[in-house]
């Protein structure tokens, strides 16, 4: 891979990871539009790790408050201590992402079976850009606000999680899958942003310990093209990150479905014709 091509499929990934369109789609086809054919898992994956610490600066308090609350709840157990698990909001939110992490990482080991169908497949990518388009669609008649919306709980973060496993799948937006998934469970757009954003920590992480250890199998390693490629999609990203979050507050985030429909339709006919 080119420098170039990785600056350019950076780009991509940092500006579709967060915006509900599908990043792992997007991938696909510009890798397909530039006729890269090797296996490009390892770019993924670090791409995607660049967007990651786009997470890790928007929510930075969050991320803190959880594990200092991981912590002082194992202190207290130590020193045989009780701990209150059930007023600690932050521990309780900590729970939830490990709890939600678990249908990930299911599926992900499932679905990575067809790794190499999924990912040299645009008529997959296409009909699952339609999927992802009726779900944004679907999830305006599921606006809450903080005053209506139900409270994040164990089931409602494995309902989330099992979106998140299936948006493995290219063409099916990680973000806006599990955004959705939130608002159908009842919770407000910003618990359901917050929660679809942070519960993508654990799965990109588990997912870079992998590609890892196919590293060493392989005797891969890091390249510049890599280097060039995650950075770019760390500013891109941190940039769309800012901006969905504003437009699912201001309640606009189904608006990227006919985005969504007119790319899976042209890559659609394309793959057909």
């Amino acid at each position: 891979m080119e420098i170039y091509q990785a600056v350019i499929l950076g780009i991509l990934q940092g500006l579709t990871e967060f915006l509900p369109v599908s990043s792992s789609g997007h991938l696909v086809l510009g890798q397909l539009f530039f006729g890269i054919t090797e296996s490009v898992l390892a770019f993924d994956i670090s791409v995607h790790m660049g967007t990651l610490g786009a997470v890790f600066v928007v929510y930075f308090y969050d991320i803190r408050a959880m594990v200092s609350a991981v912590f002082a709840c194992a202190g207290r157990i130590v020193r045989g201590k009780p701990a209150a698990v059930r007023s600690d909001k932050n521990l309780k939110l900590a729970l939830f992402i490990l709890g939600g992490s678990v249908p990930t990482a299911l599926l992900g080991m499932f679905l990575k079976n067809f790794e190499e169908v999924m990912f040299t497949s645009s008529l997959l990518v296409g009909a699952m850009m339609l999927v992802t388009g009726t779900i944004l669609w679907i999830s305006r008649k599921f606006y809450q606000t903080e005053l209506t919306g139900k409270g994040l709980d164990l089931k409602r973060s494995l309902i989330i999680g099992a979106g998140q496993g299936l948006a493995v799948i290219p063409g099916i937006s990680r973000a806006g899958t599990t955004i959705a998934c939130g608002m159908f469970c009842g919770l407000d757009r910003h618990t359901a942003a917050r929660f679809s954003f942070l519960l993508s920590i654990p799965a990109i992480l588990g997912a870079q310990l992998i590609s890892i250890k196919g590293y060493t199998e392989q005797g891969a390693g890091i390249d510049a093209a890599m280097i060039y490629g995650t950075l770019v999609a760390f500013v891109t990203g941190l940039i769309a990150l800012k901006i969905l979050i504003r437009l699912v507050h201001a309640g606009k985030f189904h608006l990227f479905a006919p985005y969504c429909w007119l790319v899976g339709t042209v890559v659609l006919l394309s793959s057909i014709y």
